[in-house]
């Protein structure tokens, strides 16, 4: 992609691209190296090519004392060139909030397949980091101000309407076709039309609009590469996002953005980095919260509970759901938050029966949880219902054939799923299968989901 921002401020500076190459190779010949390029070289720069990090901040300090400003190598559109740091994306700076620097290297370094961010594990003390420096933040009533200078277009609330609108487009597909279908396009996007619009002219009334979209689309990447298994790298997705948020002054979005770490750290049992997630969430948005948020945020802080083996813990915060939820008005939620809904409430209560060990009840709910909206929450609710139908080889109430047809419907209406959650699920459900391979539902099942290729994923993984 043309580098736009190296243009204008080429411009600004005055400077040919002779010029720009004379001057980057005497300033290099200055410092001792013997950096070579010609008008060639930046007309290379100009249309996309990335040059070696020595050389991008050359080019940063001879446009810097061309113009008497101070420009990163973000400025002028040469993230890619810095070396990629493997705690990229982790820190969480509120004094820096405006540097969307890291946060287009992050997407760059994703787009290139850089193993020190994308195949990494999550850290916790980043989530408590971020937690603690947000909660701060919301405390402080600091604000965030529109940066002295910026370059690109003037970005309007037609941008922002048409970021918003690709954002849903990719959701659908995220819901109908899991986190590992479209992932990378979205990353494409944002990296390329998002970064320009970020750093943009903008005017004080679309600054918010816009970082506010800029995070829900972070917030969909993270997501994404959580649904797709890339588990350190939505985690550093989440922290951007909940990053934006700030700078737009959101605090609700924030909530949310924590709301959904808890999820991650949840699944990953990680259930007192969850709890602590959840609770914060509540904490930073007392008093602007609607009862359909604050409901979730009770909501994710019982499904941590129940993971982590505390059922006391768990029905109080499943009574503060039902509770809090039963308060909603209509039309007062946000867009974003309307999905939850009596089916999805059930959908959480079964998953935190069946990790309680409640089999009845979380049958009971799961039995309610399906609505068609979304592919994946379907296939999670019935593999939670099959795999409730099992409860333990020697249990009165395990019933291997009508746990069978659940997951045969489940898997076969999810086939075409790239979701390394789902995956798991089915994985889980085979190994709960075992004990009862004797019987003809289960052999029935199995030969029947030969070619089928989430069961095919599910047998790759137990075998490994």
């Amino acid at each position: 992609m043309p580098n736009e921002r190296l243009a204008e401020i080429l411009r600004l500076a005055g400077l040919s691209n002779k010029a720009l190459a004379r001057r980057v190779q005497e300033l290099s010949a200055r410092r001792g190296r013997e950096i070579r390029c010609d008008h060639t070289s930046v007309s290379r720069w100009l249309s996309g090519t990335t040059p070696r990090e020595a050389t991008a901040w050359l080019i940063a300090e001879v446009l810097s004392s061309e113009t008497g400003r101070s420009f990163s190598l973000d400025d002028i559109g040469l993230t890619a060139s810095q070396s990629v740091d493997a705690r990229l994306g982790l820190d969480y700076d509120t004094a820096d909030g405006q540097n969307v620097g890291p946060l287009e290297t992050l997407w760059n370094a994703d787009l290139q397949d850089i193993r020190t961010v994308v195949s990494v594990e999550p850290e916790a003390h980043a989530w408590s980091g971020a937690t603690l420096q947000w909660l701060l933040r919301a405390e402080s009533g600091d604000t965030r101000h529109q940066p002295t200078y910026a370059v690109g277009r003037a970005i309007g609330n037609g941008d922002v309407q048409a970021l918003r609108a690709t954002i849903d487009a990719f959701a659908s597909l995220d819901d109908r076709f899991g986190g590992g279908h479209a992932r990378k396009a979205l990353i494409q996007y944002l990296h390329t039309d998002v970064a320009g619009m970020l750093t943009g002219r903008l005017t004080e009334a679309s600054q918010p609009a816009l970082f506010s979209a800029a995070a829900e689309g972070t917030l969909l990447a993270a997501w994404m590469s959580y649904d797709a298994g890339l588990h350190g790298l939505a985690q550093r997705y989440f922290i951007q996002a909940l990053k934006l948020a700030d700078v737009a002054d959101n605090p609700l979005l924030g909530g949310t953005i924590l709301d959904a770490m808890s999820h991650q750290a949840t699944y990953l049992g990680r259930s007192a980095d969850a709890v602590n997630l959840a609770r914060a969430a509540r904490s930073g948005t007392r008093g602007i919260a609607t009862a359909g948020v604050t409901a979730h945020f009770h909501a994710m802080e019982a499904r941590a509970l129940a993971v982590g083996g505390d059922s006391v813990g768990a029905g109080k915060a499943l009574n503060s759901t039902v509770r809090v939820f039963e308060k909603r008005e209509p039309g007062r939620d946000p867009e974003w938050i309307s999905y939850f809904d009596d089916t999805e409430l059930s959908a959480e209560f079964s998953h935190c029966f069946r990790d309680l060990g409640r089999h009845k009840d979380a049958l009971t709910y799961a039995a309610r949880a399906t609505s068609g909206a979304s592919n994946r929450s379907d296939f999670f609710v019935r593999m939670v219902e099959a795999a409730s139908h099992l409860a333990t080889p020697d249990s009165p109430h395990a019933d291997p054939d009508l746990a069978c047809d659940v997951a045969s419907e489940a898997i076969r209406s999810g086939s075409q799923l790239k979701s390394a959650r789902c995956i798991r699920y089915l994985t889980d459900f085979r190994r709960q299968l075992e004990p009862f391979e004797t019987s003809t539902a289960v052999r029935d099942l199995v030969a029947s989901m030969e070619d089928n290729p989430l069961w095919e994923s599910a047998a790759i993984t137990n075998s490994t």
